[in-house]
């Protein structure tokens, strides 16, 4: 399929390119575009015409998308955005030059326009820049047969896709809202006052966009109203956009748990990736000096004693592993605001708990394989007691370094993981060294 397009661009067959990918839905027309060579990709968009659907833009990385956006005339890309819902042409427009966004918005109707920048002037982070402002509204002294004469009439001129419609006053303050379901199964003559749910959950434009996609999932919306201060209704969000942010919202943080920071893509080039991902191997190299240090102090017993070498890592891998996984629950906990003032005394206490039931149970095993490989039952004891002791503490700084990042209004996700590496590989070197040079008689 992707050598036929390539084939079909190459040459500028239209008419074959059109039968080949003209039916694909947009986020399979997207993973295409994605698998193309780059100089491939604006052909696609100007030999497909009117069979592209510019929505596929929204399914791409956010560097192939600029790409492809810079290899097209402005006209073509102004024909497209009038056919997307707002929230998809903000989302296409936000990541351009402000000269290049400039162009594009001066080339549309005015009231397309004025939607499109009112939704850019929002933060990046707030529900405004998610939601529609294609939505239908009516008053409430409106029948629910007039209400469906009304949506049969509006025809294409409507939202592509909505569940409810919104019953506000004159002033356009929201009052309610009326689920389709309920709106067909209710009388003709009835007023959608009388059949209207006025218990709404709705969102300010300026909320963070990650709690209202939390409030989502907790009460299982699948739209809801956007208002401005004075509740006044000025646009939708729906479920589609809120699992894009919860997706975008896991994709951060699971790459700040690795320490890749910023919008890294698989798209990205050899020198972006690399740039984005220094910064953190830097300081990671930094902290790596601390643990030098205080193997340094021991020079001398490993010296008199290699088989601390070769077992000394042991400790500190166990121990860095551990609290890894404490401090991904951790993290985790604190993302969905799960812990509070009382919780955290609590799930300190169990990961520590935790902790040193594993740290008891591989330390025997542990323990036991040292001394029979090195015929040294002492041996068996020093190792087995430090890797207790490093478990342990894996455990607590495990649970406490993201809560003190996350108290200091850090990221714990992007900020926990180099501190807790640094304290676990520092305790298992010094404990392990250090009990085996008391014991002995080395130091």
């Amino acid at each position: 399929m992707i050598a036929a397009v390539a084939e079909t661009i190459e040459t500028g067959d239209a008419e074959r390119l059109r039968a080949l990918a003209g039916d694909l839905h947009e986020a399979d027309l997207g993973d295409l575009i994605q698998a193309l060579e780059p100089d491939l990709r604006p052909g696609l968009v100007e030999l497909l015409g009117s069979a592209f659907h510019f929505a596929a833009l929204t399914e791409v990385d956010e560097s192939v998308r600029l790409q492809i956006l810079e290899g097209l005339p402005t006209q073509t890309i102004v024909d497209g955005l009038r056919e997307l819902d707002s929230d998809d042409a903000v989302y296409i427009l936000e990541d351009l030059e402000d000269e290049d966004r400039k162009k594009i918005l001066d080339r549309l109707p005015l009231p397309d326009r004025a939607a499109l920048v009112r939704a850019l002037d929002f933060p990046e982070e707030a529900i405004g820049r998610l939601m529609q402002t294609d939505f239908v509204a009516v008053p409430p002294f409106w029948t629910v047969g007039r209400a469906i004469d009304y949506l049969t009439e509006l025809g294409e001129d409507g939202p592509e896709t909505f569940y409810e419609i919104f019953v506000i006053d004159p002033v356009f303050r929201l009052e309610g809202t009326v689920s389709l379901d309920k709106l067909l199964r209710s009388s003709r003559t009835a007023q959608l006052k009388t059949v209207l749910n006025d218990e709404v959950r709705s969102f300010e434009a300026l909320e963070d966009r990650e709690d209202v996609a939390r409030q989502f999932q907790r009460y299982n919306l699948v739209s809801a109203p956007v208002v401005d201060p004075e509740n006044r209704l000025v646009g939708v969000v729906t479920i589609d956009d809120i699992v894009d942010v919860i997706q975008q919202e896991a994709d951060e943080d699971l790459k700040a748990l690795g320490g890749v920071f910023g919008d890294e893509e698989l798209s990205d080039t050899v020198r972006e990736t690399a740039r984005s991902r220094f910064p953190w191997l830097a300081i990671n190299l930094c902290t790596a000096f601390i643990t030098a240090t205080i193997i340094g102090l021991f020079s001398d017993t490993i010296e008199r004693m290699v088989a601390l070498a070769a077992l000394m890592p042991i400790v500190a891998s166990m121990g860095g592993n551990a609290g890894t996984q404490t401090m991904t629950v951790t993290v985790r906990a604190l993302t969905h605001r799960e812990l509070g003032r009382r919780r955290i005394r609590w799930i300190i206490s169990r990961e520590m708990l935790v902790a040193l039931v594993n740290g008891v149970a591989l330390s025997i095993i542990l323990g036991g394989v040292a001394a029979a490989w090195y015929r040294n039952p002492e041996l068996g004891v020093v190792i087995g007691t430090a890797l207790i002791i490093n478990m342990v503490v894996a455990g607590l700084f495990g649970a406490l370094i993201p809560i003190t990042v996350h108290r200091l209004k850090f990221d714990p996700a992007v900020a926990s993981g180099v501190f807790l590496t640094t304290a676990t590989d520092t305790v298992g070197f010094f404990a392990f060294l250090g009990i085996a040079a008391w014991w002995f008689g080395l130091w």
